[in-house]
Order: structure tokens, then C-alpha cells, then sequence
């Protein structure tokens, strides 16, 4: 059975914003020395549709094939996941936890509320980066608290979808310099 993930454009779909992949709308993309996911919260299918004024006017599928350009350049191996639904967020994190070297989250409105997420990252024990489109702290008040910036290894809001890109300059350095102290 395949499911529907909103990532990257690779090919013509039904609604042409969409591409069906296999195992759990995860996609794979390219072969290289660091493995990073890419990991979208709820509503972020809807990027490009909503309140544009704070999201920006890019698809998430236009974000992700930006942000992997930017990873072939560094020879890392991206892979991307976005779901509305909370367990099937946990589930891909547990799946990944001897697969990748680094996670890039954008927990969206699970950051105000998901002890479960912020607990599966901690059980894999593997280095993530938070994101947020918008800047979260000039927003709502109760947008300003996350349960994942305190054991993130950085927080990177208010920079548009620009912020993906800085999130994996930043784990692609990080784990560049690990590489090098071992």
C-alpha cells in the first residue's frame, strides 16, 4: 500500500502537489557520508495556502527541494517526512533512530504540546535541530513555549524557510567537527 506525503515534486501526482511514496510517505533522496531527516508537524502540507503573511508564499515541496539542493552540494542524504498526525511523527523518528546521523524538525503546533515527541528524540539519542518559519516569540503567547528547544542542539525561528537551510549548515558543521575529533 502506498500513502500520500506532501514532499518533494518529483513527478506528477493526482494533484500534482503531491507524489506518492512508499513506506510511509518516506522519500529517499541520493547517497552521500551524513544522513539527515527532515522531519514536518501538522498543517505544513498547507504551506504556500496558509496565512502567508507569516508562512511565506513556498510549498513544502518547494522548501524541500530547495533544501535538497543544498544538501547535494555537501553530500548529505536527505530524507523528509510530514505528517498531521503525531504517532506516525514518533514512529518515523523511532524507525530512523540507527539511521541517520541528525534530525531537522519542524514540530509546528506539536511544539506547544507533545511531551511524546520531545521524549522519542531524547530516546534515540540523536543530535536535532527545532525550526520555525515564523518567529514564534513575537507571536501568540502560547506559541512561545516548546518542549524541544531546552535538549535541541539549536533553534532556528523568524528566518522563513530559509531557516531549513541554516538548520543543515548547522548539523552538516556539527557533524563535520565530530567526524574530525574521532
Amino acid at each position: 500500500m502506498l500513502f500520500k506525503a506532501q514532499a518533494l515534486k518529483l513527478g506528477k501526482a493526482k494533484d500534482e502537489k503531491s507524489v506518492y511514496f512508499p513506506f510511509k510517505g518516506i522519500s529517499r533522496i541520493m547517497s552521500a557520508n551524513f544522513k539527515v531527516l527532515v522531519l514536518n508537524g501538522p498543517n505544513l502540507n498547507m504551506l504556500g495556502r496558509r496565512e502567508p503573511d507569516k508562512y511565506g508564499t513556498q510549498t513544502l515541496a518547494e522548501i524541500m527541494q530547495s533544501l535538497v539542493k543544498c544538501a547535494e552540494q555537501h553530500d548529505v542524504t536527505l530524507t523528509h517526512f510530514q505528517s498531521n498526525s503525531e504517532a506516525e511523527l514518533i514512529n518515523t523518528i523511532h524507525d530512523h533512530y540507527d539511521k541517520v546521523d541528525c534530525i531537522i524538525i519542524n514540530p509546528a503546533a506539536f511544539t506547544h504540546t507533545s511531551i511524546a515527541m520531545r521524549d522519542a528524540l531524547l530516546s534515540i539519542s540523536v543530535p536535532f535541530y527545532e525550526v520555525h518559519i515564523s518567529n514564534v516569540h513575537a507571536r501568540e503567547p502560547f506559541r512561545h513555549t516548546s518542549y524541544f528547544s531546552d535538549v535541541a542542539k539549536g533553534v532556528i525561528c523568524g528566518l522563513g524557510a530559509t531557516g531549513y537551510q541554516a538548520a543543515l549548515l548547522a548539523a552538516i558543521d556539527q557533524l563535520r567537527n565530530q567526524n574530525n575529533s574521532n
